[in-house]
């Protein structure tokens, strides 16, 4: 499908028409839709949060493509050094330079704590994809030794809204460590409404596309 023109320049995220028209479900949500919602929440919600990085889906792409000794050109021009709490929007895509899979979830990085949280809206779909990315990250990051720890959370309700979950476990747990400075105990219990979050996302988009 043709994209139609640009509806939303916002930082290094350009959103057209077909981007927008998968925020009114059923639909999986693409690359751009996630890139645009953390660099929203880093530059808008978390802008005040020096010590969190949101890394897009396509830079995490590149890093799970690349060799260990080129994982610094990615990350080190986002200052990952001097985060605390890295949050990799991932997907199962096997792909080298291209965008897509079938399946999005959530992995952090948490300095203070050593460890990898996984967070998978569909059980353990993309366990191995978490476990290759962060085992490759683990030589960049640290000289000891990183926990991966499968963390609990809410589950989806069909075969489309893991971007939605995604967008919404970040948010909180970007939230939690701001706040206290850990991830372990941060419960996933609020109740995750997709259609609500999809809705509030186009309200974003509209909202900052009115203000240009």
């Amino acid at each position: 499908m043709a994209k139609a023109s640009v509806v939303l320049s916002f930082h290094s995220i350009l959103i057209h028409q077909s981007d927008i028209n998968l925020l009114s479900g059923p639909y999986w949500l693409n690359d751009t839709i996630i890139s645009f919602y953390f660099e929203y929440l880093e530059k808008k919600i978390f802008r005040n949060a020096k010590e969190l990085l949101f890394v897009s889906p396509e830079v995490t792409q590149c890093i799970k493509m690349v060799q260990e000794d080129e994982i610094a050109t990615f990350l080190e021009p986002l200052g990952v050094s001097k985060r605390q709490f890295v949050f990799f929007a991932l997907n199962d895509n096997d792909t080298p330079d291209m965008a897509g899979g079938s399946h999005w979830s959530l992995l952090v990085y948490s300095k203070p704590e050593s460890c990898f949280y996984h967070l998978d809206s569909s059980y353990v779909s993309n366990h191995k994809a978490a476990w290759e990315l962060a085992s490759h990250l683990i030589p960049y990051l640290s000289k000891g030794n990183i926990n991966f720890v499968n963390k609990d959370c809410l589950q989806q309700g069909n075969g489309y809204d893991c971007g939605v979950h995604v967008i919404c476990n970040a948010e909180r747990l970007a939230e939690h460590a701001h706040h206290t400075g850990e991830i372990a105990s941060c419960e996933m219990i609020d109740k995750i409404n997709p259609s609500v979050k999809r809705k509030e996302i186009l309200k974003i988009i509209y909202g900052l596309a009115g203000s240009d």
